[in-house]
């Protein structure tokens, strides 16, 4: 799911288990933990949980634990988890006493998470066949820190994208660090396309911070401290874009709460006192994301669109690294606006891009792909729990 829409905030309350999620003792055959966030998808949520086990030997399987929490949801959620879980046997179900954000109910389900690596899949998503059998051939072959795979955009009306970033993936070895593959960190920053070990995460302390664009100051760490990347060149996830009430297709307030986790993410790196090229790539993306969010209508209500505009302008001047130059094209034209704070004309160029037609609400555009790669997407009505 693109996000929580209920009202959150705190730390998560537990609220019993299922009876599959009595026993909590690690485990050390499970290599792989997929922490699956639930709010009010009851629509979407069996099409998820069946793709992840889908096709999957008794072995593998074993390899596997699935943690669903339910973060506080007021539709059949609930019930539908338990249900599954004892028809099932496989899956191990958290309910929290109160909706805490997607954040918090990521972290409640890692808290839990007895595996070596963690996956954070959204509920109204769902995984390709043969995905988790890829994850984790590639896992056991390199032993990464982090583990990125590609990744769908799926529209509701079965339109398939591949995302603007996926060719970043394209011919990578086995194992690299950042520093020698600088573009990885252009790849979407999302918590969906990246298998983490939990032991880094427990070293950082990193944990996912309450409020919208959460992913920002958690995505980026990882990749930051990864001693080990690894790179799985196949479409291992499928994005589902523009469900109602998902938060990046929500008008909203709540939308500026992203300056604030970019805060977060720059208080993270003056703690590590990262190299200069980290600060200006970081820099560079920081202000591309935040002008994707200013120009698109699915998100910021009209007229709280200049109010965004002069607070990108405040984080432009206020984290602007030494030696930075703005990108070419229509792109470093745009940044060049920020910098000036100019949202007469930076409104102009947009005005004037739509009435070209090109792109919508300057949401990136990506090449339309092969319908048979993934199925198209369909509305999951929920069954009778039995």
């Amino acid at each position: 799911m693109a996000g929580t829409q209920g009202p959150c905030g705190g730390q998560p309350g537990f609220h019993g288990t299922s009876p599959a999620t009595a026993n909590v003792r690690p485990v050390e055959n499970v290599l792989l933990s997929i922490v699956v966030p639930v709010y009010a998808v009851e629509g979407y949520l069996y099409q998820c949980l069946e793709s992840i086990r889908a096709g999957l030997s008794p072995a593998e399987s074993a390899s596997v634990e699935v943690i669903a929490v339910d973060d506080a949801s007021p539709d059949a959620c609930g019930a539908m988890l338990d249900g599954y879980a004892q028809r099932h046997g496989d899956l191990r179900v958290v309910h929290l006493e109160r909706n805490v954000g997607l954040g918090g109910a990521r972290n409640a389900g890692l808290e839990r998470a007895r595996g070596a690596y963690v996956w954070f899949v959204d509920s109204d998503d769902w995984l390709p066949a043969g995905a988790v059998r890829a994850v984790l051939r590639k896992l056991r072959d390199t032993r990464p820190d982090v583990l990125l795979v590609d990744h769908l955009r799926v529209h509701e009306n079965g339109r398939l994208e591949i995302d603007a970033s996926s060719h970043l993936l394209h011919g990578v070895p086995e194992v690299v660090t950042l520093s020698e593959r600088r573009e990885l960190l252009g790849v979407q920053h999302t918590a969906w396309n990246r298998i983490v070990r939990v032991g880094l995460l427990r070293r950082l302390s990193l944990r996912f911070l309450p409020g919208w664009y959460e992913d920002v100051p958690f995505t980026n760490p990882v990749l930051i401290a990864a001693e080990r990347l690894a790179v799985l060149d196949q479409v291992c996830y499928h994005y589902r874009v523009g469900r109602i009430g998902a938060i990046t297709a929500t008008r909203s307030d709540r939308h500026f709460e992203a300056f604030g986790q970019y805060d977060r993410l720059h208080e993270w790196l003056d703690r590590q006192a990262v190299e200069p090229w980290l600060r200006l790539v970081v820099f560079t993306l920081m202000i591309n994301h935040l002008l994707v969010v200013a120009g698109n209508d699915s998100r910021l209500p009209p007229n709280r669109r200049r109010a965004f505009f002069r607070r990108l302008a405040r984080h432009y001047r206020r984290y602007r690294p030494a030696g930075y130059l703005p990108p070419a094209g229509t792109a470093g034209l745009k940044h060049r606006l920020v910098g000036l704070n100019s949202y007469v004309l930076y409104a102009a160029l947009r005005q004037a891009y739509r009435a070209a037609g090109r792109g919508h609400a300057d949401a990136d555009s990506t090449p339309a792909v092969s319908p048979h790669l993934a199925p198209a997407p369909q509305e999951v009505k929920p069954a009778p729990i039995r």
